[in-house]
C-alpha cells in the first residue's frame, strides 16, 4: 500500500504538468509559434544537462557491466515491441500500410525520458536515474535505426548517423566517460551547480510542450473515432509487454540497479515524440495520436499497478 501511494505521488504532478501545458495552451500563454525553439533548447540543453546531472559522479556507472547491459536491454526490448505491434497490426487489419507501421513504431517505444526519469528519482536513488539515462542510449539507437530508418521512414534521405546523434546521445557519449575516470572530480562546484539547475528544467518544460501538442492535434482529429486503435496499442503496451518485461528481468541475472530501471520501464505508456516524427516522415499522425493518448491515459493507472508489482517480483 505505501508502495502504491509513493508511486501516485510520483506520477501524479507528471500528468499536472502535461495539464498545465494544455491549459497554457488553451488560453494563449503558450503560442504555437515558441515550440519549436523551446522543443530545441529542451532538447539541445536541458536534457544533455539532466544526463550530466545524473551521471556524473555515478558509482554504478563506474561498474563495465552497466555500461554494456541497460544500452543493450534498452535496444532489444524496443525491437520486440516494434516486431509484436507489427504482428498485431497486420493481424487484426489496424489500418492501410502507411498505418500499420505507424502503429508498430509507436506502440514499440515506451516514454523513456519524460515520464520514468522523475519516477525512478524518488521511488530510488540517483545512481539508478543515471544507470536509466545509459539504457535509453540503446532506445535511441532502436528508435532511430530499426524505427525510423525502416519502419517508418524507409525513402529518407538523411543520414541514419546524423538522426542518432543528437544532443542527449552526445551527453551520454561524453559524460559516461568522464564518469568512469572520474574527470568530473576537477570541475569546479559553479559548474556542476549550473549543470544541475539547467538539468532540473527540462523534465518540467518537456511536460508542458507534451501537453500543448496533444491540444493542438486533438483539435484536427476526431479523437473518439478508430477507438479499437488506442485499444489495441494499450493491450499491448500497458498488458502484454510489461509482463514480458518483468519476466526477463525476473529470469536474468542483472544488477539491482537495471531491474529498478525495467520495473518502471515496463509500466511506461508510449512515448510521446513518435507523433512528431510520425508527421516529419510521412507517417500517420491519427494513428501516432490515438496510440499515444490513449495508452497515457490509462496509464494513470496502470502504472502505479505494474511498478507495485514489478518491486514486489523482483525483490526492489
Amino acid at each position: 500500500m505505501i508502495t502504491t501511494q509513493l508511486v501516485f505521488s510520483a506520477v501524479l504532478p507528471i500528468f499536472l504538468m502535461i495539464g498545465a501545458g494544455a491549459l497554457a495552451r488553451r488560453v494563449g500563454w503558450l503560442d504555437t509559434h515558441a515550440d519549436r525553439s523551446l522543443m530545441a533548447v529542451v532538447v539541445n540543453l536541458l536534457y544533455p544537462a539532466l544526463i550530466f546531472s545524473f551521471i556524473l559522479g555515478n558509482d554504478a556507472l563506474r561498474q563495465p557491466s552497466n555500461l554494456i547491459l541497460p544500452p543493450l536491454v534498452g535496444l532489444t526490448t524496443v525491437v520486440g515491441g516494434f516486431g509484436l505491434a507489427m504482428l498485431v497490426a497486420r493481424k487484426f487489419k489496424l489500418g492501410d500500410q502507411k498505418e500499420c507501421r505507424t502503429f508498430a513504431f509507436t506502440t514499440g517505444i515506451y516514454n523513456y525520458g519524460y515520464f520514468p526519469v522523475p519516477i525512478i528519482a524518488l521511488l530510488f536513488d540517483r545512481e539508478t536515474t543515471g544507470l536509466l539515462l545509459v539504457h535509453n542510449l540503446g532506445v535511441e539507437v532502436a528508435m532511430w535505426v530499426l524505427g525510423v530508418g525502416f519502419i517508418l521512414a524507409r525513402n529518407d534521405p538523411k543520414s541514419i548517423w546524423k538522426r542518432i546523434f543528437s544532443g542527449p546521445v552526445i551527453a551520454i557519449i561524453i559524460a559516461v566517460p568522464m564518469n568512469y575516470f572520474k574527470i568530473d572530480l576537477y570541475l569546479p562546484n559553479f559548474v556542476l551547480e549550473t549543470i544541475n539547475r539547467l538539468g532540473q528544467c527540462a523534465i518540467p518544460l518537456g511536460l508542458i510542450l507534451i501537453g500543448a501538442t496533444f491540444v493542438d492535434l486533438s483539435k484536427e482529429m476526431k479523437v473518439i473515432s478508430r477507438l479499437n486503435i488506442p485499444i489495441t496499442a494499450s493491450v499491448l503496451r500497458l498488458g502484454i509487454l510489461p509482463a514480458a518485461f518483468l519476466g526477463i528481468a525476473f529470469i536474468l541475472p542483472f544488477s539491482t540497479e537495471l531491474k529498478c530501471v525495467i520495473a518502471v520501464q515496463a509500466a511506461m505508456p508510449c512515448g510521446v515524440f513518435p507523433i512528431v516524427l510520425a508527421r516529419h516522415f510521412d507517417g500517420s499522425v491519427e494513428v501516432a495520436l490515438k496510440v499515444v493518448l490513449g495508452t497515457t491515459l490509462i496509464s494513470f493507472l496502470t502504472i502505479p499497478l505494474w511498478i507495485a508489482i514489478g518491486m514486489k517480483l523482483l525483490d526492489l
